[in-house]
């Protein structure tokens, strides 16, 4: 699968570099592909990952990641140029910036907003409930961490669930992309649980019975 990170910091560069080492096709984005960083993120994924401009990352590729700040979110997608019928993989958390909660919620979510911004994709909420030290690995133990994914397009969102099984987690269908308005709040637990005392080592259960 051909795999665009749109913002390589430590989500991006984290779920690109796994996807590449299992064989997937990634281009890490960046204003400045040929800059040592992103050579060195490069070297690390692997021989199936590369850098690229924002929109060539993005117009290559069949599914594409935002993994990039809130406030910097409209004008990145606006970037990227046509991306019609590509699956987004919506990883932002509308974040105010001391973290103490979120810029918008409840009524509507970030997903959301960037499926307005990009009415022709399928846009997918997914990566955004964990820290990025947990996608590097989600086992404990013998026990998986749980990631929840909404999104209205099914096709989207089976592709997105492969992906996130590739990964090692519990990928488990949340509804709808308006379930974003549950799931970005959601991110909200495992922000304050981190840096509240229990360290960032920590991830949810789903338990059925």
């Amino acid at each position: 699968m051909r795999i665009g990170i749109i913002g390589s910091g430590n989500v991006g560069g984290t779920l690109g570099s796994r996807w590449a080492q299992a064989g997937h096709e990634v281009a890490f984005s960046s204003r400045e592909p040929q800059s040592e960083k992103m050579k060195e993120l490069v070297a690390k994924a692997g021989p199936t990952a590369r850098a690229a401009t924002p929109d060539a990352a993005a117009q290559t590729s069949d599914v594409v990641v935002l993994s990039i700040p809130w406030n910097a979110a409209k004008e990145a997608i606006e970037s990227l140029g046509d991306i019609s019928g590509k699956v987004i993989i919506d990883a932002i958390n509308p974040l105010l910036p001391d973290l103490s909660g979120l810029q918008l919620g409840t009524t509507t979510s970030a997903a959301e907003q960037v499926a307005a911004w990009a009415p022709r994709a399928r846009v997918v909420k997914c990566f955004n409930s964990v820290g990025f030290n947990i996608m590097a690995n989600p086992a404990f133990g013998a026990e998986k961490a749980v990631m929840f994914y909404c999104g209205d397009d099914a096709s989207a969102k089976q592709t997105v669930k492969q992906l996130t099984e590739e990964l090692g987690f519990d990928a488990v269908d949340a509804g709808p992309l308006r379930q974003a308005r549950v799931l970005e709040p959601f991110a909200m637990l495992w922000i304050s649980l981190a840096f509240g005392g229990h360290g960032r080592e920590i991830a949810f259960r789903l338990l059925r019975r």
